[in-house]
């Protein structure tokens, strides 16, 4: 076996594939940007090299300067991980060529499915079903024109090099084409280097099911059970289970038998992944194969029991397949939640900042977590904005539902947004449970995923009021005499009673809280209502009682600013003080970034009429576009970048002109 191996990666996978390695006995080495200086990936190897800036095309895309860390270090193997280059089909050879076992499958592989158009023929060919459309190398814009009407609508535009919903666009009708495969072709050609599209039917009512696929360098292949990926959104998985919910013993061994007739038509080695689309009438088609570790292979890990990295160790070093077929088991369901930094509300736009909080539920025989950063980090521009995969298995899926429901409102974190309380809906709708799975599933089912906070606001301000009383309780001097009040911070009065005045800012809305402190109590008036409260707060952990009805939850208070954790939702204010002149960043009329990134495109000119809703602006952030629309009717009268620049969030792009209609309409 190895004795070292180097993984060219970054955060939770490369901290998974570590964990794996030191079980096994060997050294591991991590490679590094500037921005990565003290990631955990970083901490847990045994050794480590920075290899450039933090963005990745300066860095972690680095081939070469890979390769020459491997051969400084004296690493035998290159694990690539999942993204950056393990599908890289010159990286793959470069390790070839310097005597560096590259822990995937070889280049030929890779470079049959790397192609979409490309691997749909070899599908074809080895009679493995393909959804009707277009896969050709002509790529004119009239080929592709007369090729969307002779496959119909709505239909589907895939980058052929692409991967993770980038480079993909819907089309439900000829108008729309042209538009769509221009912005589809420039986000292909800024993620991937590569603009060509093929085209195929969308079925309107898909499942996303993929086979868990293993091939050893004899030629014998097996498959482990199949994983349901439905739930997506922006053509992006969310959360994976297996096995996949009510699949016949009939469909699930013919597609596992295609997957595996997939992988051994392309003499295939090691971990691969071949997805299919599964119709509502139980057929089911080839999509496409990844030619790597999945981001969802712990579901798979959970209900057989095996560990995939350890099997793609010993597939490299030349071992034999640890399991025939007729050995491959399965038992119970797993589920996985990718945790993100996100805003669900604002169509889960990617967000940047600091971990300032973090705290995660306790792992166990029924809980992982694979993580790669940890409290203090920042989420950065620069990479995927996944914090997390939240992984959960039991006896049924009933069961591990329920487990995963209650793990996420043991999954904690301030200072970031993030999807945890759309995940915990999402998990506990009741379509959900039914496993309604198709995957337009989060467009069917908004209503149920964007629900109202489980907490009243007059209770929220409440339990606000007790957390951050209490706090101050704890860092109070102590007194020489304990029970003097002039040690207290409860602005007590001689002879009065005196009710401390308390401003919560919650949102634009700035709450007048009246709080009277009694004995072993308070009493917090809000809003014309009175609340007798007690609390006790242990480090972040606050029991509080509010007119008998008892309440735990957990909260952390940073700078003024208070956030709230309950049943997955979280409540968030901040203690109001004049002084801080609160400013829009960006005025009525104006468009302000809404994070960091990149102007893409710019498409409009100053002195143009603009309606509301009318895209102005591309910007890319994370690999991802986003149109950056105008608020109300008006002319542009100042264009602030061009396309090409970094802008930061909330830094002004344009400046309009409202109409004297749209203001009226406004008011």
């Amino acid at each position: 076996m190895f004795s070292k191996i180097l993984i060219a990666n970054r955060g939770e996978i490369a901290c998974r594939i570590i964990q794996t390695a030191h079980r096994m006995g060997i050294r591991v080495v991590a490679v590094y940007s500037d921005a990565d200086a003290d990631a955990r990936h970083v901490a847990m190897a045994d050794e480590a090299f920075n290899i450039g800036p933090a963005p990745s095309s300066e860095s972690y895309l680095k081939a070469d300067k890979i390769i020459e860390v491997a051969k400084e270090s004296g690493a035998q193997a290159v694990h690539p991980g999942y993204g950056f280059l393990s599908e890289n089909t010159q990286f793959a050879e470069a390790c070839e060529a310097n005597n560096i076992v590259f822990i995937g499958p070889p280049s030929s592989a890779i470079a049959a499915m790397g192609s979409k158009s490309a691997a749909k023929s070899i599908m074809e060919k080895a009679g493995v079903p393909l959804v009707p459309g277009y896969h050709g190398d002509d790529q004119a814009p009239d080929t592709l024109r007369k090729e969307a009407e002779k496959c119909g609508f709505p239909l589907l535009l895939k980058a052929v090099a692409g991967g993770g919903g980038k480079g993909m666009r819907v089309v439900e009708r000829m108008e729309e084409f042209d538009d769509a495969l221009a912005a589809a072709k420039r986000e292909s050609k800024n993620a991937f280097g590569n603009p060509d599209m093929l085209i195929e039917r969308y079925l309107t009512q898909p499942r996303h099911v993929e086979i868990q696929v293993f091939c050893d360098k004899s030629g014998k292949g097996v498959y482990l059970a199949e994983r349901d990926c439905s739930v997506q959104r922006r053509h992006q998985k969310v959360l994976e289970e297996a096995p996949a919910p009510g699949l016949s013993d009939e469909t699930r061994k013919a597609m596992g038998e295609a997957a595996v007739k997939a992988a051994q038509a392309i003499n295939y080695v090691g971990a691969g992944t071949v997805e299919f689309l599964y119709d509502v009438d139980g057929s089911f088609f080839f999509m496409e194969m990844n030619t790597r570790l999945q981001v969802e292979h712990p579901v798979t890990e959970m209900v057989t029991g095996q560990d995939l990295v350890e099997w793609q160790l010993k597939v490299a070093w030349g071992d034999p397949l640890p399991l025939e077929q007729s050995q491959v088991k399965t038992r119970g369901h797993a589920l996985e939640a990718r945790i993100y930094a996100e805003d669900p509300d604002q169509d889960f736009l990617p967000a940047t900042g600091n971990l300032r909080y973090l705290s995660t539920p306790d792992e166990s025989a029924h809980v992982r977590v694979d993580t790669g950063v940890t409290e203090g980090d920042d989420i950065s521009i620069h990479y995927d904005p996944m914090i997390a995969k939240l992984i959960v298995w039991d006896e049924t899926r009933d069961q591990a539902i329920n487990r995963m429901v209650q793990a996420l409102e043991h999954y904690r974190i301030a200072g970031v947004k993030t999807n945890i309380r759309f995940l915990h809906a999402l998990a506990d709708a009741q379509p959900f449970r039914e496993a309604e799975l198709t995957t337009g599933f989060i467009d069917d089912h908004r209503e149920l995923l964007f629900p109202k906070s489980r907490l009243d606001t007059h209770k929220a301000l409440v339990l606000a009021a007790g957390f951050v009383l209490e706090q101050r309780k704890s860092r109070e001097v102590i007194s020489t005499d304990p029970w003097s009040p002039f040690g207290r911070q409860n602005s007590w009065r001689m002879n009065s009673e005196y009710a401390q005045p308390l401003q919560l800012q919650v949102g634009d809305d700035i709450h007048e809280l009246k709080v009277l402190e009694r004995d072993d109590r308070y009493q917090v008036f809000v809003g014309g209502s009175v609340y007798n409260l007690t609390a006790r707060l242990d480090d972040d952990y606050l029991q509080a009682v509010i007119n008998g009805h008892r309440i735990s939850i957990h909260g952390n208070l940073h700078n003024d600013q208070l956030v709230l954790f309950y049943e997955g939702d979280t409540f968030q204010c901040i203690l109001y003080r004049e002084t801080y002149g609160f400013e829009e960043m960006a005025g009525e009329g104006s468009l302000a970034a809404p994070m960091n990134g990149a102007i893409v495109a710019v498409q409009a000119k100053v002195g143009d009429k603009v309606t509301a809703g009318q895209s102005l602006v591309i910007m890319e952030a994370m690999k991802m576009e986003h149109a950056i629309k105008a608020p109300a009717d008006g002319v542009v009268t100042d264009i602030f970048f061009a396309e090409g620049d970094q802008v930061s969030e909330g830094a002004e792009l344009i400046a309009i002109e409202v109409t004297a209609d749209a203001e009226e309409e406004a008011g």
